[in-house]
């Protein structure tokens, strides 16, 4: 059986935006012609604001938290029990002050089931201007790479993935763990923005991969958009919008 799994920011919406409203109604439809589930970095509420409630419940699972807490529509199906520690906390705390990032505002220790998100900018800040400049920051310093080798360091068994524009992902686990909960079977298609070695989409993908199925490297949205309509078989069931 073919199924599609889709990350959230940037492949079906931008960084921490709503879904276009047109692409919307292409991925409801999409959702009620295959198997699609959703695997994000994210926690439930904010997938919800970002891609609806319809395509967050035609989905047959939403693997919220890289798959530590993950829902069939409004029901908890799973829910990881990992917590960070007090050393790991400090850690974090003494790395935000070593940042020369001039804006740092929001929550920078986002908790989550089964991990963490780290951000200097802090996840609550929805200042454009500043996450832009944070963007920027981040190419020419190369801080969330130099972040992550020092806190893989000094936690070897822990997984730190650069997720999204801003944030680190820290947790015992990362988005390759939804595979257990699929058939060796399925044909299985994943669309992710983020499948560079050290990038959240990564370890599924190269677990994906290994196994015979196909990742997809997308660049935002539309690029998901184009690749689901050349395959011919979507194009065949007239579901273009």
């Amino acid at each position: 059986m073919i199924k599609f799994i889709f990350d959230v920011d940037g492949t079906l919406t931008e960084s921490r935006q709503q879904i276009d409203l047109s692409f919307e109604a292409f991925m409801i439809k999409f959702c009620c012609t295959y198997d699609v589930y959703l695997v994000t970095g994210s926690d439930r509420a904010k997938t919800v604001e970002q891609v609806g409630l319809d395509i967050y419940n035609r989905s047959k699972r939403v693997y919220n938290c890289s798959g530590a807490d993950v829902y069939e529509k409004d029901v908890n199906v799973y829910k990881s029990d990992w917590k960070p520690s007090r050393r790991l906390i400090n850690f974090l705390s003494d790395e935000l002050d070593y940042s020369m990032f001039p804006h740092k505002t929001g929550n920078h220790i986002e908790h989550r089931p089964g991990g963490i998100n780290f951000s200097i900018i802090g996840r609550g800040e929805n200042n454009m201007k500043y996450r832009k400049e944070y963007v920027k920051w981040d190419v020419n310093t190369t801080e969330r790479i130099l972040m992550a080798d020092r806190i893989k360091s000094e936690f070897p068994d822990l997984n730190i993935q650069i997720g999204g524009q801003t944030g680190l992902d820290i947790s015992d686990n990362d988005k390759s763990q939804i595979l257990r909960d699929f058939d060796s079977k399925d044909i299985i298609h994943f669309y992710g923005d983020m499948m560079l070695e050290g990038q959240n989409d990564y370890p599924l993908a190269k677990a994906l991969k290994d196994l015979g199925g196909y990742p997809h490297h997308v660049k935002g949205w539309e690029d998901t958009r184009t690749q689901l309509e050349e395959f011919s078989e979507f194009k065949l069931r007239g579901l273009y919008v």
